[in-house]
């Protein structure tokens, strides 16, 4: 694993120490009933040493976003309430949904707004717009009218997160990877390009994974790479270094996610 040398970097990137299990969720697209269940299930397992993982794209596409961010806060602290429990044993990790909320808020600054705005739309935000009181007319409306109307526009939605208790501090608090202390185990959200170190994967870990199931030699001393989301939605998958906890969940399939030993071993694969 490539060294983690300066304070920017472990902003970026989530140590888990050395853990005793790893509770990694895939792709939860705001689906908060599945999420709820996947939650119960845990809860009656999870012991202080244990850490959970949020392998990204928690919101998007699903219609109970501030709902399912709710939900993950309600059981963070419901963890931390355990005797033992660090704050930092649970990570959250920026997907592709993530990513293009905090672009969407930072819109006015796109060189083509109404363009970038669209695509997203393709892609799944607008159940995330709606949910923060955005419209997508409106904000077309004002992509279109120039950078004071979408200024205007984005600072609404900056407002409307900043009356959800709790929802800027866990948004600011994705971390775009997760690591064991040896190196053995990644956690990312869709992929990592296997030419690049850690530090210069870039969007690789949101929007790449292409070729992640032909993974085949150790990424930089990583035995075993974990990721939540498959663009191509092959589906959960485990080889012989890549595990993809992706069961189509927001898209019509299951919420899925593992038990994990420390060195990188699947004990348990849940579906719910």
């Amino acid at each position: 694993m490539p060294a983690i040398s300066s304070s920017s970097d472990s902003a970026r990137f989530a140590s888990l120490g050395r853990p005793r299990r790893i509770w990694a969720i895939g792709a939860v697209h705001a689906e908060i009933d599945r999420l709820i269940a996947l939650h119960d299930h845990i809860a009656g397992e999870f012991s202080p040493g244990d850490r959970l993982v949020y392998l990204g794209n928690l919101v998007g596409r699903g219609a109970a976003v501030t709902e399912t961010v709710a939900e993950i806060l309600s059981f963070r602290r419901e963890l931390l309430a355990l005797p033992g429990m660090l704050v930092s044993d649970i990570v959250y990790l920026r997907g592709a949904q993530e990513e293009m909320w905090q672009k969407l808020l930072q819109l006015q600054f796109a060189p083509n707004p109404r363009d970038v705005l669209q695509w997203m739309l393709g892609q799944g935000v607008a159940e995330t717009l709606h949910a923060y009181g955005g419209g997508v007319e409106e904000g077309l409306a004002a992509a279109r009218d120039g950078a004071v109307q979408l200024t205007r526009w984005t600072n609404r939605l900056r407002g409307a997160m900043r009356d959800a208790p709790g929802h800027v501090s866990l948004y600011s608090a994705l971390r775009r990877a997760a690591y064991t202390e040896d190196g053995r185990v990644l956690f990312v959200s869709a992929g990592i390009d296997p030419a690049r170190p850690l530090s210069a994967q870039g969007d690789s870990f949101w929007w790449g994974g292409g070729d992640f199931a032909g993974l085949s030699e150790p990424f930089f001393g990583v035995h075993r790479v974990v990721r939540g989301f498959d663009p191509a939605r092959g589906g959960v998958a485990v080889g012989d270094i890549g595990v993809t906890l992706d069961a189509g969940c927001g898209h019509g399939g299951k919420l899925a996610a593992a038990r994990i030993d420390p060195q990188g071993q699947i004990r348990e694969l849940i579906e719910v």
